[in-house]
């Protein structure tokens, strides 16, 4: 099994996605004052994923207390954890984002077995010691570090959980088959409410809809489409109930079917009821006459979901 906190990137993940990630991002100006005046690192502010609190971890020029030299480190920390139960357990699957400024696309890394990390009271943190060589993060050409400024993201998966004195039941659902729901929006330019949705569907024997923002929420504001995939149960389920659900959220080309799409896995709870994109397209990509998203003033959505696993109370 690949060490989370391992000395080299052997066993590591590398990919290159066009999509942000979807929970925290970490833009730096200035990076050279920060790595010659923060000290040993830089905590981020805390952000919640998956009902718990998070902060991203960096160490500009390497984690020197576990003697690592020539590399910037970065790990995901578990914050506010002094109101969990005794004997608390988090397990879940962590994908860091770093920025290429030159070719707008992210590179990713993670557990390359994709394996579950897991945190708890003697180890709140895992990362990676060497992130990356300094010599690869500095050289401009990367696209990395432009203009002295760079961003780092992470997305958090929490998979399974556990407390002294309770417990849960996963079950993990063999040929899981997948449901489809379209969504046909009509008069798009004339949408003057903030954020609507589709009729409720059923998929894996749970209830969804899709939610859409004309305008773009949150980062996406002004200039984006938001798309989000929300579980329509969310407000009725037990606190320990958790259904993982993989799904494909897609606008439609409808004039040559080269359709526009970002999937993801996740899971939705009480606590985590939607999971999406702020900035799912751009209006210009989406109000282009030649790629035939948005024709006649109508633009068709569709959500493709398989239900992967449920988790209940023990």
């Amino acid at each position: 099994m690949a060490n989370p906190a391992s000395n080299d990137l052997q066993g590591a993940e590398r990919m290159v996605s066009e999509a942000p990630p979807a929970q925290y991002v970490v833009k730096i100006q200035s990076y050279s004052s920060l790595s010659m005046n923060s000290g040993d690192k830089y905590e981020s502010g805390i952000f919640p994923a998956g009902g718990y609190k998070w902060k991203l971890v960096l160490y500009p020029n390497g984690n020197k207390s576990k003697n690592v030299k020539e590399h910037v480190s970065l790990y995901l920390s578990m914050a506010e954890t002094s109101s969990l139960p005794s004997g608390w357990e988090v397990h879940a699957l962590v994908r860091f984002f770093l920025l290429d400024q030159d070719k707008d696309s992210y590179l990713t890394i993670q557990d390359a077995a994709r394996k579950e990390w897991r945190f708890h009271g003697m180890k709140l943190e895992c990362g990676f010691d060497q992130f990356m060589p300094l010599k690869t993060f500095n050289d401009g050409q990367n696209g990395y570090l432009v203009d002295d400024t760079c961003v780092f993201g992470v997305e958090v998966f929490v998979t399974r959980e556990k407390s002294t004195g309770q417990g849960e039941n996963l079950l993990m659902i063999k040929d899981a088959v997948s449901q489809k729901h379209v969504w046909k929006v009509d008069n798009f330019s004339k949408l003057d409410e903030e954020v609507y949705h589709s009729n409720v569907f059923i998929a894996g024997n749970q209830k969804w809809k899709i939610r859409l923002y004309p305008n773009g929420w949150q980062s996406g504001l002004g200039g984006f489409v938001s798309l989000f995939l929300v579980s329509a149960d969310a407000d009725t389920l037990p606190p320990v109930t958790k259904v993982f659900a993989g799904f494909l959220l897609r606008i439609m080309d409808q004039l040559q079917g080269n359709n526009y799409f970002i999937n993801a896995n996740c899971w939705f709870s009480a606590s985590n009821e939607d999971w999406g994109w702020p900035r799912f397209i751009s209006h210009a990509n989406f109000r282009s006459p030649n790629k035939g998203y948005l024709v006649r003033d109508t633009c068709v959505v569709e959500a493709e979901v398989t239900v992967l696993g449920v988790a209940n109370e023990l």
